[in-house]
């Protein structure tokens, strides 16, 4: 296989055509437009069908062409995809060979490593590809592998899945709050029918409600709420008629047991839950994130899975139409998540995305050995099915059902008792791909993979890989300055990390509340719910305002919220600087509180309190401050704005360096396949005629010749270098062709020179083959325009720093604060 025959843009190379007769190889490659993805893709096969080979060639696929992915394993060897070894060398793969196969073909490791470069060399070859092209993958794309609740990995918190999502239409909060909670109930055992489950609906209210208001809750806060919750009404019947307190305490109390457990804290540990940061990394670079489950039990990965869709939904729903492939999602075992007539939590939002991700250029491959177990009526919505060997008559039924359906629902016709023959004799790595954008089924054979397979990998391998490619944790949001540019929350637990421990010394020294001047206003901050024992808290004060933001040039004009909490410490033990004020407090010093942070009035039951420095308990203080705080913000607040001139397109208001990277990066790859969409429309027909003419030349010099009895002048031509085969899709004249014809053209005038029709026939070859150099060199010099202009490594972003006017600053509260 030549290189030039899959190497395009917007093609996924998965492997080899096969004759449907004999079964053998045509030498033609398989290739899969990126954009039929978009209607969803379903594989299916067998225990050793070659199913998840196919699935990582289509992700290695993919990510080469700057797609990033999320990739849900439930077994445990996608995260393979990050054994990517582009020199091939023994030593590579010797960390990663099993050992005990080894052992058992009576060799040393470093032997069968040795054996498994060669072999993977050959492989690779055999279709075409090599060492560089495995580079050219590492390059595209990071792997990053995520273990949820456990350290494994990278691991992910959870437990944002209770985070108010953006505001959304009431059926869809609905949708979002039933998925959430039939996940929680079920790791506590919990059977959540959406019907008759009482237990659902008592915590889908207390979801939507808080939802609905802005809120967000922590599991301590639906343990808290499912005890006491804050309404008496639930429908038509009272709360005590509904579901007694004396169960829901039983509920509460499993639920507490959960949270209570030692393994749970995993859970709200690591990355947050946030898919525009699982796609791609901090400077825009696509990922493929595994998101690796192997560990769980049944019902974790049903919490898990069922969130990770619920957030995917959410995130879809903020994104701009796209016509063009934005982001793949890959389940590699959908068994257990899609059944045909039980309804998991996972059901709905997988539902949802079948049926609307096309619209956001999101597309969904899920593949599976276990066809009778899913619901294909909503499988229907997949518009390539990929079938490999089946164990069972019953299998092949279910599976000609399905493509049956999903030609129904494209419209198109369904030869049932082709397909039906074509399935029943597939050997392993060959599959049959039926495609409703394309005329006829076709059958292939799987190209060898770019990362090494070695199998399900276990914990101390799956922890190596992910201590190499663990992204860099995100830098803390500057003190004293404007807030962070994102308008997502942030927990208590992330404000406080970055205050000194100082839990002993308040132990030792811990009082009564004390008592103050009434123009003092005091606010408190919550509690962790998961702390048993009463609080101690220490002093703080806040201030907060609102600032105006407004550009012309940079096109923004908002408002947005600036609230600091500057601790307190003795009078003389803060260091001064610019932001100082009175009593030794120091707004340089001070931690950005987000605006939605709760403050109470009360402190908690038991509360002890760190001592109050003197100046915090006199009102003038309070009145100094302010006009710190006032100076401080007008000195330092600005708003930051991203302006990408190659693209014609600036950062939105609170939208980071980061996030706009990544948006760059997907307009970057839509436009660069838009701009290669005109390329084919405006130089396929010229293209075409040039290379007609050249043959037609080609001919006549062959004709003209006196020895062209006797020659066979190879009239085929082949892409060989060119580019112009990887954008039209088909071999074309090339330089080197056409010079041998021309050569052969001066052979045949040597041979008879009493013909001068024949130098004639010569000048006119000579003129079509420089025509169709000429647009050769104009297409290649235009491609190489486009990526230049659409690498999205490449684009450069300019800043633009927008600073309020003092008469821009609307003051809030200054009160002491006490937080925990």
């Amino acid at each position: 296989m030549n290189p030039t025959d899959f190497e395009r843009l917007g093609i996924f190379y998965l492997g080899g055509r096969l004759d449907a007769a004999t079964r053998q190889a045509t030498h033609a490659p398989m290739l899969l437009d990126a954009r039929e993805l978009t209607t969803h893709a379903v594989i299916v096969g067998m225990t050793g069908s070659g199913k998840t080979g196919l699935g990582v060639t289509l992700l290695e696929e993919a990510a080469i062409d700057g797609i990033p992915a999320l990739v849900i394993d439930p077994k445990g060897d996608l995260a393979n995809l990050a054994l990517a070894f582009p020199e091939l060398r023994a030593q590579d793969f010797a960390p990663w060979v099993d050992a005990e196969d080894a052992r058992r073909q009576n060799l040393s490791v470093d032997a069968l490593a040795a054996q498994t470069a060669e072999r993977w060399k050959q492989g690779l070859a055999e279709w075409g590809q090599d060492g560089a092209r495995i580079a050219r993958l590492r390059d595209a794309a990071e792997v990053v592998v995520y273990t949820p609740g456990a350290r494994i990995g990278v691991p992910l918190q959870l437990l944002r899945s209770f985070d108010a999502p953006p505001p959304q239409a009431s059926d869809q909060l609905r949708e979002r709050a039933l998925a959430a909670g039939a996940s929680l109930l079920g790791l506590v055992g919990v059977d959540a029918d959406p019907v008759r489950s009482r237990e659902l609906l008592l915590v889908t209210t207390l979801l939507e409600r808080a939802w609905q208001e802005g809120r967000s809750l922590t599991l301590a806060d639906v343990v808290r709420g499912i005890h006491t919750p804050p309404f008496d009404k639930v429908g038509l019947f009272d709360l005590e008629s509904f579901f007694p307190a004396k169960e829901r305490f039983q509920l509460a109390l499993a639920l507490n047991q959960l949270l209570a457990s030692p393994g749970f804290s995993a859970w709200s540990e690591g990355e947050p839950l946030d898919i525009a940061r699982l796609l791609r990394g901090p400077s825009g670079r696509p990922r493929l994130a595994v998101l690796s489950i192997a560990h769980l039990s049944d019902a974790q990965r049903m919490f898990f899975v069922t969130a990770l869709l619920s957030e995917i939904v959410t995130w879809m729903r903020t994104q701009p139409g796209s016509s063009s492939l934005r982001a793949l999602l890959y389940m590699d075992e959908i068994f257990g998540y899609f059944p045909p007539t039980a309804a998991p939590p996972s059901k709905a939002p997988m539902l949802t995305l079948l049926k609307q991700a096309r619209a956001f250029g999101l597309g969904v491959v899920l593949a599976t050995q276990n066809p009778v177990d899913l619901d294909y009526k909503g499988l229907g919505n997949a518009g390539t099915w990929m079938i490999g060997r089946l164990q069972t008559a019953r299998d092949k039924a279910r599976i000609l059902d399905g493509l049956e359906g999903a030609a129904a629902v494209a419209g198109v016709q369904f030869g049932r008792e082709q397909i039906d023959a074509l399935v029943g004799s597939l050997e392993t790595r060959q599959f049959l791909v039926n495609s409703v954008h394309q005329g006829a089924p076709v059958l292939m054979q799987s190209r060898w993979a770019l990362t090494y397979m070695r199998g399900p990998m276990t914990r101390e391998q799956v922890a190596s890989i992910a201590a190499g490619a663990a992204p860099a944790q995100p830098a803390a949001a500057p003190v004293a300055q404007a807030p962070p540019a994102t308008d997502a929350p942030m927990t208590i637990e992330a404000m406080l990390g970055a205050v000194p421990d100082a839990a002993s010394a308040l132990a030792a020294t811990g009082g009564e509340r004390p008592v103050l001047p009434p123009e003092v206003t005091e606010f408190f901050v919550a509690p962790d719910g998961a702390s048993a024992s009463p609080p101690t808290y220490r002093p703080f004060v806040l201030a907060s305002g609102r600032v105006r933001f407004a550009s012309s040039k940079a096109g923004v004009d908002e408002w947005r919220t600036i609230a600091l909490a500057a601790r307190l410490g003795d009078d003389t033990s803060q260091s001064v600087t610019a932001g100082a004020a009175a009593g030794g407090l120091d707004w340089a010093q001070a931690e950005a509180l987000p605006a939605s942070t709760t403050l109470e009035r009360q402190p908690a039951e038991g509360g002890r309190f760190a001592p109050l420095p003197g100046a915090a308990a006199r009102a003038p203080s309070y009145v100094a401050w302010r006009k710190a705080f006032e100076a401080y913000v007008a000195q330092t607040a600005a708003m930051t704005i991203f302006r990408c001139p190659s693209l014609k397109q600036m950062s939105g208001p609170g939208e980071s360096e980061a996030a706009f990277r990544a948006r760059l990066a997907e307009a970057a790859l839509a436009a660069r396949a838009g701009e290669a969409e005109k390329l084919r429309k405006k130089y396929g027909p010229r293209v075409r005629a040039a290379e007609d003419k050249v043959v037609r030349a080609q001919d006549k010099v062959s004709r003209e010749a006196s020895q062209a009895s006797t020659q066979n002048v190879d009239t085929a031509v082949s892409v060989g270098a060119s580019i112009l085969g990887a954008l039209f899709g088909k071999k074309l004249a090339s330089v080197g062709n056409v010079g041998r014809a021309r050569s052969a053209a001066k052979s045949a005038t040597r041979a008879a020179k009493e013909h001068a029709d024949v130098g004639r026939a010569e000048d006119e070859l000579r003129r079509a083959r420089e025509a169709f150099d000429a647009i050769e060199r104009e297409v290649t010099e235009t491609v190489r325009k486009i990526d230049t202009t659409f690498d999205p490594a490449a684009l450069v972003l300019e800043a633009v720093h927008v600073k309020p006017k003092k008469s821009d600053l609307v003051m809030g509260a200054v009160a002491l604060l006490w937080r925990p």
